[in-house]
């Protein structure tokens, strides 16, 4: 045996040497040849410590993402071939795992009409076919919903090298664009076939890929870290969320409310208790999230139709954690603007799943205007902006 693959350290120390080469040059020609008796002494969760490394080290996501292709490439058999402990079928992983299962059923549906179509774009039905496929894979998303609200939060608290999920989720973000702008072609008819023909490769291939990299690397090392009852509540979580096409068999428990009937809150402008306070919250047309002034997630409101899913994995988070790698510069600046004094306010704007988004950020100041923490708060506002002139009557 080579003296690299004694230990974990050196495998990993082989492993940013390969990385290395990739990134100053492209490719690892060299490094394959030289050694073919490496290669095949690697194990899965060498790749976890590796892409933490390299996420550390400060590269750009766009030439890690490229990295980490290449390199799983080069190292796909001893990863496939790696003996891996089953998930139970029935449990947070199995789920994930069938649902993974049904949408490559739904990419092999969708492949031959995709040939199909690039040899007659003006094809009708096809059109329609495909439009139809595109949106029924476009539920499967949700998948990558639950891994970044339910399973990163718990990975960031019990592994040292939890940086490689930033990885997965921009290629998560890559998948959601991608379909969307094959949809939206299709839908308006107007088609640039290069474009639409590379949108729909990297589908096919960063779909594929990512569930390689779950069911290879990621999930059979959770099983050896994460304990059962997490398990089980990620599971439930996963529940409340709503898995893309395959649910668990699971009996949920009514909500838990404390009892804290007549412990009146005073705020100032009147007294009210706890539960009614969670009520008030509840039953605004608004998602609120309130991130303390240590950037800690500490509260989000659940009204019946939540814009941006949440669920209590994310409580005592890191908010810059809460963010895909792309954006979370973003949200830092925010912060720290509004921790400096110099803003209280930010305004966005987006059209997602035909609806309209108002996304709001507010300071949170004291009395003596110390920095509290930011409030955000989300609104779907197409039927305010359609609002003119004006109504004083009741019609209903």
């Amino acid at each position: 045996m080579s003296e690299f693959t004694n230990t974990k350290q050196a495998r990993v120390e082989k492993l940013l040497e390969v990385s290395k080469l990739i990134l100053e040059t492209g490719n690892a020609h060299s490094f394959i040849i030289e050694n073919k008796d490496f290669i095949p002494t690697v194990i899965p969760t060498d790749f976890i410590t590796l892409f933490d490394e390299i996420i550390k080290q400060g590269y750009k996501m766009e030439d890690i993402k490229v990295l980490t292709n290449k390199v799983l490439n080069i190292f796909h058999v001893p990863i496939r071939d790696f003996v891996r402990v089953e998930p139970k079928p029935d449990s947070f992983l199995g789920v994930l795992e069938q649902n993974n299962h049904e949408m490559e059923v739904l990419l092999d549906k969708i492949r031959p009409f995709f040939k199909q179509f690039v040899k007659e774009t003006d094809n009708t039905d096809l059109h329609k076919k495909l439009i139809e496929l595109f949106t029924q894979l476009e539920v499967f998303p949700k998948h990558y919903t639950i891994k970044e609200n339910v399973l990163f939060p718990i990975i960031e608290e019990s592994w040292p090298d939890y940086r490689c999920l930033q990885i997965m989720w921009s290629f998560h973000d890559d998948i959601r664009r991608n379909i969307k702008a094959v949809i939206t072609q299709l839908q308006e008819g107007n088609i640039d076939l290069k474009i639409f023909n590379k949108c729909v490769g990297d589908i096919f291939f960063n779909m594929h890929a990512i569930k390689f990299r779950e069911e290879r690397i990621l999930f059979p090392c959770i099983l050896s870290t994460i304990s059962e009852s997490q398990l089980e509540k990620m599971n439930r979580e996963g529940f409340e969320l709503g898995y893309p096409f395959i649910q668990p068999n699971l009996k949920m428990d009514k909500e838990f409310k404390p009892d804290y009937e007549g412990n009146l809150v005073n705020l100032g402008t009147g007294k009210v208790s706890i539960e009614q306070i969670k009520l008030i919250f509840n039953h605004l047309p608004v998602d609120i999230t309130f991130v303390d002034e240590n950037n800690k997630v500490c509260y989000f409101s659940t009204p019946p139709k939540r814009i941006f899913p949440r669920t209590t994995a994310i409580i005592g988070r890191e908010v810059s954690k809460c963010h895909p790698p792309e954006s979370v510069h973003v949200v830092e600046q925010i912060v720290e603007s509004f921790r400096s004094g110099e803003k209280d306010q930010a305004d966005f704007w987006i059209k997602m799943r035909g609806e309209y988004i108002l996304i709001q950020y507010f300071a949170v100041r004291d009395e003596n205007g110390n920095y509290k923490g930011v409030i955000e708060v989300s609104q779907e506002i197409s039927g305010i902006k359609a609002l003119e002139g004006e109504k004083r009557l009741l019609d209903w």
